[in-house]
């Protein structure tokens, strides 16, 4: 399914330019997320393509010009940041929608909660959280990771972080994985009502208050020495539980499946734990989810296009780090890399505020996992499934040990 209907080609893309290309539905995804976007990167592809699927947008296949696009907010405006553009003129949420110096301090009501500092103090929950996950399973000698991990540890994490009850967390994540994933069984504007609804009540019941808690810090936080209206409130805390519930349950999902099939990569990293740090930038680089979206401010000559005023361009994280251009040999994952590019936490003012805490649940998760189940497989008759959309997805992820080879940590 289309999210939004072709658009005829305007009379400004060179027919050249044209491709077909749908981000939710990229040609060849059954083989894989990641293998779907990287023909992308095929010789005979520009650097700057348009299709005409989801209302018609451009596409930058390079990695430079991604991460050009993020960061250039004088030029790409972040005021409609997913495609459809009918469909991302409804988003509007703080502060992802607002450009320098607007944003910077509902930023900061962000950033305040999720500093290193911050989340370091959590690394003790993270930690206890994801041994006591792997211990549910580790005795059964199979698991579907997506449904017995992944969509457990972090969303967990993140509930506590906000004070919201461990119990909603199906209601809310189906209402965020509609809006990230659209099926057309129901509009963004119902899915965001939704949220809306659920979510007024906490904020009216702890305004005033003086909790601890990331959405309390939100809602009495100040912008510019004011308070937060109810409008503000509301949009950045829906913001908040959109980037806190998805994106890191679906990179977990490509890392464990890459780990899977790839024991030597795995048993370097049992071999030396050390490694585990850098392979987490490593595999972060290699398996980006995220494709976002920008609108032009101004008609431009651009990547030897002409770009007219409110064009969008998708900006794939995906083409950042495989660019061969950016990164030598970059198709392979090499956990002793020292240097690399990627933009898979964007780029510019807008970079991921939750980057940090990524990393930390998805470092514990490696460490806690290979020292309990260190050798484990994809069963051989799997079928994975594999979905697109403003995140990717591996739709499910079973695994399969030999309990024997497992061992419960000290």
């Amino acid at each position: 399914m289309t999210v939004s209907p072709t658009a005829s080609k305007p009379a400004h893309v060179p027919l050249e330019r044209v491709i077909d290309f749908d981000l939710y539905h990229p040609p060849g995804i059954e083989q894989g997320f990641h293998d779907a976007w990287l023909k992308l990167h095929a010789e005979n592809i520009p650097d700057l393509v348009w299709t005409p699927h989801n209302g018609g947008h451009w596409i930058a296949t390079r990695g430079t010009m991604i991460a050009e696009v993020f960061a250039d907010y004088e030029r790409f405006s972040c005021r409609v940041m997913l495609v459809p553009k009918s469909v991302g003129e409804q988003h509007q949420m703080l502060p992802v929608v607002l450009a320098p110096p607007a944003h910077r301090p509902y930023r900061l009501l962000l950033n305040t909660s999720l500093a290193p500092r911050t989340v370091n103090n959590l690394e003790g929950d993270i930690r206890a959280l994801a041994g006591a996950l792997i211990e549910r399973v580790r005795l059964n000698g199979h698991c579907d990771f997506t449904r017995d991990y992944a969509e457990l540890l972090p969303v967990q994490i993140f509930m506590r972080m906000v004070n919201l009850p461990q119990s909603d967390v199906g209601l809310i994540k189906g209402w965020t994985d509609h809006i990230v994933h659209p099926d057309g069984r129901m509009t963004y504007q119902k899915e965001k009502q939704h949220l809306y609804d659920y979510l007024e009540p906490h904020i009216d019941a702890r305004f005033g208050g003086t909790g601890e808690d990331m959405l309390s810090r939100i809602i009495n936080g100040k912008v510019n020495e004011r308070a937060l209206s109810k409008a503000e409130m509301l949009s950045l805390c829906m913001q908040m539980l959109l980037g806190g519930l998805d994106t890191v349950v679906n990179f977990l999902g490509f890392a464990m499946l890459f780990l899977a099939q790839n024991p030597d990569h795995r048993r370097a990293l049992i071999a030396e734990p050390e490694l585990i740090p850098n392979a987490v930038g490593e595999l972060l680089r290699r398996f980006p989810v995220v494709t976002l979206a920008r609108e032009v401010r101004q008609d431009m000559d651009y990547a030897g296009v002409q770009l007219c005023r409110g064009d969008m361009i998708a900006i794939p994280t995906p083409l950042v780090g495989t660019d061969e251009r950016l990164n030598p040999e970059a198709l392979q994952v090499d956990f002793r890399r020292s240097t690399s590019q990627h933009a898979t936490f964007g780029n510019g003012p807008h970079i991921c505020p939750g980057a940090h805490l990524a990393r930390t649940e998805i470092r514990i998760t490696i460490e806690e996992w290979l020292s309990r189940i260190p050798d484990f497989e994809i069963p051989s008759d799997a079928l994975l499934r594999f979905r697109g959309g403003l995140v990717g997805v591996v739709d499910g992820l079973p695994l399969v040990w030999n309990v024997a080879t497992t061992r419960a940590a000290s």
